[in-house]
């Protein structure tokens, strides 16, 4: 994988690497590696700490390089040695097996040893390394469902099954647990305690996730139960989100009456990508790339486990090795619209919209029953402030929900946005009502219809009520309690204004529109001094460039009288 941050941080470490061996007394060479500036590094501190940099910004292609080269210098440091290995492990590369024999107690070791062991068909070795883990940490969630189908590896879905029934009947974990034992169930060839261990993994999940659904649909699909498997595809297919058209694939393909899952390792690589997916929404995205890889080793080319590689570099701000990961994926996977739609973010936001907009309009005519393309390729365009040519993206995806429902409402707030920000108010507004008669609790749709109206100078009263409500939603939102302070002004409540402005400037300091309001208001009360701070905050706020010329009057005049507003409007 290739940097993605700029080529001059890296040189800049190297330099002081070189000063601080140097000064430590640590021996070099004119030899070895060098920095992406051509600057050579010199010495095994050299290259652990450029590596140990590189590992921190998720640039695995040098930090594998720079912690190797220091492994060949101190192949005896444990410290390095553990490094090197994880680094090679989340950069692909085949010294992490070699590594990993020397790190006995490392548990991400263990598991990408006991992988080879099942890989080799060498159960008892698997085994041993993953009893040898203990129960600690995640791995405690891990081990009961991989010792499961090394047990069936081993030709034993007796013991496999004995290994998961209690806790998939009482533990909290139960989903998880549950749904391993239907697919070992399944391919064992016990189709009714297939069907009940997959009824169990859904059980307690009105929504379970795509995975879920789709796996355990295809169990209860083979077990002889078609209508049931295609009930739970159906909630799937109808929900508003991205996995709805990875349903629909689904659908069309084989995997009801194929087996997604065909071999314990397999098995295996599903239940890393679970757990990776479930430590990415907690923020630990190392770990998830880690799983991610462990998944890749067992199931090369597993779609579940490069959509969450890919997602987690992007969360780093890695775009193209995002794309790399999801061009590994094969155009036939029922993942594949959804790969469809994130390759169309990580486009644009490579500043390459027009090739975005294309991927967006091929995965439209490939489902043009669906909303989601149009619906992206809507919020890709207002992102770019073309407004107009957003509504009428929007227009496409609204069209394509006959009956709108509850789940509905984004796509009649986007377009609202987009409408209002291109000067169409009457409509816009139409789309704000309706959102919120699909979902009459959406604080950022009272936030915006009331601060519209506040703006305008219409409908006040019922447009502090929405803000009020709004405020009750989301008390920590400045930009709510901006609109709130804002609707007070305008109704003359002047005291009112500055209690919720000071609070909306406490919440976001640097809005220069919540500064700005807080200087109308502070003016309002007679706090001519305080009113001119704020504007003059507001000045280096980065205003709207239509907005600069009113601050600085009002620092040259003070308020005009009826205050003006110098309101602009939240995308």
């Amino acid at each position: 994988m290739h940097p993605s941050g700029p080529p001059w941080r890296l040189a800049l470490l190297a330099a002081a690497l070189l000063s601080a061996c140097a000064a430590g007394g640590v021996p070099g060479t004119d030899r070895g590696p060098r920095s992406p500036s051509g600057q050579p590094i010199s010495g095994v501190f050299g290259n652990y700490l450029v590596g140990r940099f590189a590992a921190s910004e998720t640039d695995t292609r040098i930090a594998a390089d720079m912690l190797l080269q220091a492994v060949r210098a101190d192949p005896d440091n444990p410290e390095i040695l553990s490094r090197a290995f994880l680094a090679t492990l989340l950069d692909g590369r085949t010294e992490a097996v070699r590594l990993a024999r020397r790190l006995p107690e490392n548990p991400a070791a263990s598991l990408l040893l006991a992988g080879v062991d099942v890989h080799a068909a060498r159960w008892d070795r698997a085994e041993q390394r993953l009893r040898s883990l203990g129960r600690a940490g995640p791995v405690q969630v891990l081990q009961p469902a991989l010792l499961a189908w090394v047990q069936l590896g081993r030709g034993q879905p007796d013991g496999a099954l004995a290994t998961l029934r209690p806790l998939a009947e009482g533990n909290r974990l139960r989903a998880v647990n549950a749904l391993h034992a239907a697919l070992i169930a399944d391919i064992a060839g016990r189709p009714r305690e297939a069907e009940r261990f997959a009824r169990m993994a859904v059980a307690d999940q009105p929504n379970p996730p795509w995975r879920l659904a789709v796996l355990a649909a295809g169990v209860l699909h083979r077990a002889g139960k078609p209508q049931e498997a295609q009930r739970l595809l159906d909630g799937i297919a109808a929900g508003g989100d991205d996995t709805a058209l990875a349903a629909l694939a689904a659908q069309r393909g084989t995997m009801l009456t194929g087996r997604a899952i065909a071999s314990p390792a397999e098995g295996m690589a599903e239940a890393y990508a679970a757990l990776a997916g479930a430590m990415r929404q907690q923020g630990a995205g190392d770990f998830s790339l880690v799983l991610a890889q462990l998944a890749l080793r067992m199931r090369p080319g597993f779609a579940p486990a490069l959509v969450l590689m890919a997602d987690t570099l992007a969360d780093e701000d890695h775009e193209e090795q995002a794309l790399e990961a999801l061009d590994r994926i094969a155009g036939d996977d029922p993942l594949a619209p959804v790969v469809q739609l994130r390759r169309a973010v990580l486009l644009d936001k490579l500043d390459r919209l027009d090739d975005a907009a294309t991927v967006l309009r091929r995965l439209s005519a490939a489902y043009p029953d669906r909303p989601q393309a149009p619906y992206r390729l809507g919020d890709l365009l207002r992102g770019r402030n073309r407004f107009a040519e957003a509504a009428l993206a929007y227009d496409e995806a609204i069209a394509r929900v006959p009956s709108p429902g509850p789940a509905d409402w984004p796509l009649f707030y986007a377009r609202g946005i987009a409408r209002e920000r291109s000067g169409d108010w009457p409509r816009a507004e139409a789309d704000f009502l309706r959102a919120l008669e699909l979902s009459p609790e959406q604080p950022y749709v009272l936030n915006y219809l009331g601060y519209s109206w506040a703006d305008q100078g219409m409908h006040l009263d019922r447009a502090k009520a929405m803000l009020l409500r709004a405020t009750e939603l989301r008390p920590q939102d400045g930009n709510i309690a901006d609109s709130l302070g804002w609707v007070l002004f305008r109704l003359g409540d002047h005291a009112g204004a500055v209690q919720w402005l000071e609070k909306a400037v406490e919440l976001e300091p640097r809005s220069s529109v919540i500064n700005d309001h807080l200087g109308d208001a502070y003016w309002a009360v007679g706090r001519q001094r305080e009113a001119r701070f704020q504007w003059r905050r507001a000045q280096t706020l980065d205003p709207e460039p239509e907005e600069l010329p009113k601050i600085e009057a009002k620092l040259r005049d003070g308020l005009p009288e009826p205050p003006a507003s110098t309101a602009q409007r939240q995308p």
